[in-house]
């Protein structure tokens, strides 16, 4: 297990990837907020099987958590983190400082329309901006050939395909399946916030959203399904629901109704113990 190289400054980065490039090699970049799991390795598994080298950063970025969110706590395991990303082969791990991501006089604000409209937006107005601007500067130092998302963010994907298409980024932005763990629950850093009776709670949150999917697949009438579903999760001790909403996996236009060819994206949000989590599947 060779560790990866550790950079935190952008001079140091671009060293690094114009000599790669200087040897005609290809870069997939897997973009995270650090307190990786299982989840973050399969991505960065992912990315080896696209480029030559694979670049991975992490950066807790404030400007996508809102005034009273966890910034502050959001957990952060650095020398944990670079000892998981050698047992998966990365080669770099980029760890910017804020001061270098954010300068005293940074005053760029980035919107992007369209898929970043609603559902997560209607509960935490700034997000996108705060994940556009940060993903643009990233990608903008990356400069790879693959970016890699999780699926689980499924409207923050979209947002960033958009963002890219829009920028003309020539980037190929990689989609990967949800991780999960042997309940189902989709895994996230935030798990770790869950004691015992919080964890029994949120893994009923796939069960719920698989039986609103089959419901629906079944030609049950959609707003039936999702106040059902809404009511299960609430029921099964989730203190608060911010959304069940079926939508177009493209444009994430809200489907109330209607019979459809085409795969739809059942999204839901929901509070468990003060965490929020957030999950999707393909209906």
């Amino acid at each position: 297990m060779t560790d990866p190289i550790t950079v935190r400054k952008q001079l140091d980065l671009r060293g690094q990837i114009w000599e790669w490039r200087g040897l005609g090699q290809t870069i997939a970049y897997v973009p995270t907020m650090g307190a990786l799991h299982e989840g973050h390795l399969s991505l960065v598994r992912l990315a080896k099987q696209k480029a030559d080298k694979v670049v991975v950063s992490i950066f807790v970025n404030p400007t996508q958590f809102a005034p009273g969110e966890d910034f502050e706590s959001y957990p952060r395991t650095e020398d944990a983190d670079v000892k998981k990303l050698a047992s998966v082969g990365c080669d770099l791990v980029y760890i910017p400082r804020k001061g270098s991501m954010y300068n005293a006089h940074h005053a760029t604000k980035i919107n992007v329309g369209g898929v970043a409209d609603g559902l997560e937006t209607d509960h935490r107005p700034t997000f996108f901006d705060g994940v556009a601007l940060v993903v643009t500067k990233l990608l903008n130092r990356v400069a790879p050939d693959y970016a890699i998302f999780g699926e689980k963010d499924y409207q923050q994907l979209a947002t960033i395909r958009r963002l890219v298409a829009d920028l003309d980024m020539p980037i190929q932005i990689i989609g990967a399946p949800i991780a999960r763990d042997n309940h189902g629950l989709a895994l996230s850093s935030r798990n770790e916030y869950f004691d015992d009776q919080g964890l029994a709670i949120a893994r009923k949150l796939n069960l719920i959203m698989a039986e609103c999917s089959q419901q629906i697949r079944s030609g049950k009438d959609i707003g039936e399904a999702v106040s059902q579903a809404t009511s299960a999760l609430i029921d099964a001790g989730f203190s608060e629901v911010d959304y069940v909403s079926l939508a177009d996996p493209e444009t994430l236009e809200i489907i109330t109704s209607g019979q459809y060819s085409k795969p739809l994206r059942l999204l839901i949000a929901a509070h468990c113990k003060g965490v929020r989590l957030i999950d999707n599947c393909a209906v």
